[in-house]
């Protein structure tokens, strides 16, 4: 009976720790990776790479995440959508989020080296840092500009899974890395537009709180436009054929009319609606390149 009492009264700090990772945004940068290892052959990828290169960059990217989250709790207290995190509600401590980081990532950066090769656990460490303190410390807090340049290590993730596979970064994982790079910047700032208040109570500098809404929403239309353009760059290499130049044309065009709509005649949940299109526009574009790069059809 004890037994059974502690189990469910572990289980939800169980949940916790879980919830620090934020296991949503993980689960986006674990598929990136894991697609940019399917495309680094052209074959099946190793079963090695696969599994252990797919762990160790989870657990990179959920010690990360928990980092952020160390270092965010005040502002996510003021916030709506993250008061209810761990760390805000007091259901974790502080010392608990860096211990459980510090384990978390050390065994996935000992995964990557020891089960992968050398590269991959640089390039991830590097875009852990890039992440949890360069952007999350530095960048946030100082400048409107930094999901721009934060945006760099957002990108990594397929360009980590072409390493674990070739143990080399090649041209077209650098696509790869370009297209998610200039997906950030509209994906965010269409959350940051409806949700520019709390960011301002927050005294977060997110591009509407400093320079207005206006700025934003033509800012979201035109990197939105120069995404459009990137995702043609994998077809007009040749990295990839048809099936993804219909898929890229289809999906962009879908996008760029919501980044229009959001320019022309802005609303709330126009901006709500446009970034939950970015999340399945990046999912779809990149299962277009997998799908493709199997069942090639070209010109």
């Amino acid at each position: 009976m004890t037994t059974t009492v502690q189990s469910r009264q572990a289980l939800p700090r169980i949940q916790q720790f879980f919830a620090l990772t934020k296991p949503r945004v993980v689960s986006l940068i674990v598929f990136t990776a894991v697609i940019g290892m399917f495309l680094a052959t052209p074959g099946m990828v190793p079963l090695q790479a696969l599994v252990f290169g797919t762990v160790g960059i989870a657990l990179l990217a959920g010690a990360a995440a928990a980092i952020n989250c160390l270092v965010e709790q005040k502002i996510d207290k003021v916030m709506a959508r993250t008061r209810a995190r761990p760390l805000p509600m007091g259901r974790l401590t502080s010392a608990e989020t860096l211990a459980f980081s510090s384990v978390v990532g050390g065994t996935g950066l000992w995964i990557l080296y020891a089960l992968v090769n050398p590269l991959t656990m640089w390039l991830t460490l590097a875009t852990f840092v890039g992440y949890a303190i360069i952007y999350t410390i530095v960048l946030k807090p100082l400048t409107p500009q930094n999901i721009v340049i934060g945006g760099a290590s957002g990108a990594m993730p397929p360009v980590l899974g072409w390493a674990a596979v070739t143990g080399e970064i090649g041209s077209d994982a650098l696509l790869l890395f370009l297209i998610i790079f200039a997906w950030t910047p509209p994906h965010f700032w269409a959350l940051a537009l409806y949700r520019k208040n709390e960011y301002a109570k927050a005294g977060v500098p997110m591009l509407p709180v400093t320079h207005g809404d206006r700025f934003t929403r033509l800012h979201v239309l035109l990197y939105t436009l120069i995404l459009f353009a990137v995702s043609l760059l994998p077809f007009s290499t040749r990295m990839s054929g048809l099936i993804y130049l219909a898929s890229a044309v289809a999906l962009g065009l879908i996008f760029v009319w919501y980044a229009t709509l959001i320019y022309v005649r802005y609303s709330d949940q126009i901006a709500r609606r446009t970034f939950r299109y970015s999340i399945l526009y990046l999912s779809l574009l990149f299962a277009a390149l997998l799908v493709d790069h199997y069942v090639r059809i070209g010109l």
